[in-house]
């Protein structure tokens, strides 16, 4: 046998698995459930190039393999950054009725997750728009300028679009344009801008579709309760310039609450699960009915609801006596929701869970879904 040949059976035998085109891992990959992609980004270099690249997630949704998860974010006592975690299930594992709920046997979990690049500045309201969170910083009265940081959950990175400016210096439109909330001039502010969450750019609004006339607009608009002074949630007709309350006797807290398509769900402190419809005139509040199974909340507890995959999250936490009440217990309840006769919103508790222990003294800042 010649050298050459004897060279390359060598070859053959120290690598018996010879290595794959990327298009063809690319594809494997993306039909693997994206909880594995952690474990999967230690395999090789390789693999942990493949799962940060676009074309994974592109084949992803060309192959209708799009997952949501639920992104949690916490700020813990003497941390200058919060924590981020995502909801999880534990591989192989399996729901039934007859399981018994243990703080030791929990099937779900939050996950804590590295995050690249944490913006130091402080945000007033998170966004989901697909693979990305948005987070609206209100800092706009100390600057012309309106930052826009975003957090790419497939690399878990936060980064910064370019920034807007609030005013131009024409003034072709005699100052009929305004921004709200701006500490500008009016008579300075000519051009409206749109940000493009596609290609992270913002772009011209065309000048007829800048003029805003407040009696134009259809609707209610609803301003949220304010927690200081107990204000209760009211609404606004433009068309008519007059204001009503909403839900008289529901104390609302902006962190118990959330939308899920056109319907509004809160959390009432005195322990019941509301629902209203943003698109009838009527805006009242309805009982949300069934959620069988679901604990009851103590009066002390954080409350957080979010939507997850057209199903509501409700994540509470209660005092853990063991620890000599020095820590938290978060637990979780995913809730299917059905409506019936036209008029109800019924849930249907699929799940509840202790998900992870925290110090008494952290802070739940919010809980958001992404789809990746």
């Amino acid at each position: 046998m010649s050298s050459p040949e004897k060279k390359r059976k060598k070859n053959q035998k120290s690598s018996p698995n010879p290595s794959l085109p990327e298009d063809l891992i690319v594809s494997i990959l993306a039909r693997v459930s994206r909880s594995y992609y952690t474990n999967l980004s230690v395999v090789s270099k390789t693999f942990r190039s493949i799962l940060t690249s676009p074309e994974l997630y592109k084949t992803r949704t060309l192959l209708g393999k799009p997952e949501t998860f639920l992104y949690v974010c916490l700020r813990f006592p003497d941390e200058a950054n919060p924590r981020w975690l995502i909801l999880y299930r534990k591989p192989n594992q399996t729901l039934t009725k007859k399981k018994k709920k243990k703080e030791d046997s929990s099937v779900h979990l939050l996950a804590p997750i590295p995050i690249l690049n944490s913006p130091t500045v402080e945000w007033s309201s998170l966004v989901a728009v697909g693979s990305y969170l948005y987070a609206i910083t209100a800092d706009i009265k100390d600057s012309p300028c309106s930052n826009v940081w975003y957090l790419d959950c497939r690399t878990h990175t936060w980064l910064d679009s370019p920034r807007l400016r609030l005013a131009h210096i024409n003034s072709d439109f005699n100052g009929r344009t305004y921004f709200p909330g701006s500490s500008e001039k009016p008579d300075s502010l000519n051009c409206v801008e749109v940000y493009n969450t596609n290609t992270q750019t913002w772009n011209p609004v065309p000048p007829q579709k800048r003029k805003l006339k407040f009696g134009n607009m259809e609707g209610k608009i609803y301003i949220p309760p304010c927690q200081e002074n107990h204000r209760k949630a009211v609404a606004l007709n433009p068309k008519v310039l007059t204001w009503e309350a909403v839900g008289l006797g529901t104390n609302l807290d902006r962190g118990s609450f959330c939308m899920i398509g056109n319907i509004a769900y809160c959390y009432d402190p005195s322990g019941k699960f509301r629902w209203m419809n943003c698109n009838t005139a009527e805006g009242d509040w309805s009982r949300l009915e069934g959620l069988e199974g679901l604990p009851k909340f103590a009066r002390y507890s954080t409350v957080k609801l979010a939507e997850y995959g057209g199903k509501l999250v409700v994540l509470w936490d209660k005092y853990v006596a063991a620890s000599g009440y020095k820590e938290k217990m978060i637990w979780c309840a995913e809730i299917s929701l059905e409506k019936r006769n036209g008029e109800e919103i019924w849930g249907k508790v699929e799940w509840f869970d202790a998900v992870l222990t925290v110090p008494k003294s952290y802070k739940f800042v919010c809980a958001k879904s992404a789809t990746v």
